[in-house]
């Protein structure tokens, strides 16, 4: 049986959750930013919602990149210099969903960013907490990704592209923030074959928490008071790559 949280109700251990449904682990509970918040400080992340319940999961193995592992394709590495994308961070996040929103992810036939998903990431975005990182061909937005930084880790939830490699471009920008400021691992949830071309693998669950509970409490990058020590300032844009 699943567990059903109220609104103040702690998540069950995570070796609750059931691999035989993809590592879910509760419903309910609401989205409100510090039930977010907690959820990722535990390996948790909500993916859909049942008559308007999120549904939480923490799978084992997980899906992860670490920051100096990114592979850098042959393609991708032409098409960065040429400067065909113009790299902003944080400047359209509710476009950046908008868009991860209308691509659904391989083998759905839907999206699990619900207007209560949007709403509710949006509001970690004014917070500080979620990001975006954008391609721009010509002035309008042809790909990029979003995700939430705690600490010294990065959580990456949807990627969308319009046109080649712009996604990927987005990606390797973020990489290169990420190795700048010393983060530790990108968490990718779940398997595909795309995030494996970048890097990405699976690791046991154990191991990711043991390196995710380090990274999270590490001071972030340009904090600014004690009271923002996990939480990031980041750029508005990042032209320059070296590789």
């Amino acid at each position: 049986m699943i567990c059903f949280l109220g609104p103040l109700d702690p998540f069950p251990p995570v070796e609750q959750a059931r691999e035989d449904m993809g590592g879910l682990l509760a419903a309910g509970g609401g989205l409100h930013p510090e039930r977010l918040l907690d959820a990722y400080r535990q390996g948790i992340f909500p993916w859909g919602t049942v008559e308007g319940h999120p549904l939480w999961y923490s799978p084992d193995p997980r899906m992860v990149l670490f920051p100096e592992e990114f592979r850098l394709t042959r393609s991708l590495r032409k098409t960065l210099p040429a400067g065909k994308f113009e790299v902003r961070f944080d400047t359209d996040f509710p476009g950046i969903m908008d868009a991860c929103a209308a691509t659904p992810r391989a083998g759905q036939d839907g999206t699990w960013i619900t207007p209560e998903m949007k709403a509710a990431y949006i509001r970690l975005h004014e917070l500080g907490w979620a990001h975006s990182v954008e391609s721009y061909e010509g002035g309008r937005l042809v790909g990029g990704l979003y995700g939430l930084a705690i600490g010294r880790m990065f959580y990456g939830e949807s990627m969308f592209s319009h046109r080649t490699d712009a996604s990927k471009v987005a990606f390797a920008h973020l990489i290169a923030y990420l190795l700048d400021n010393q983060f530790g691992m990108i968490d990718c949830q779940m398997y595909t074959d795309h995030l494996a071309s970048l890097g990405g693998r699976e690791v046991p669950r154990d191991l990711f928490l043991g390196r995710l509970s380090a990274l999270t409490v590490a001071p972030a990058a340009d904090a600014k008071g004690a009271e923002n020590s996990q939480r990031t300032v980041w750029p508005k844009d990042r032209q320059i790559l070296d590789w």
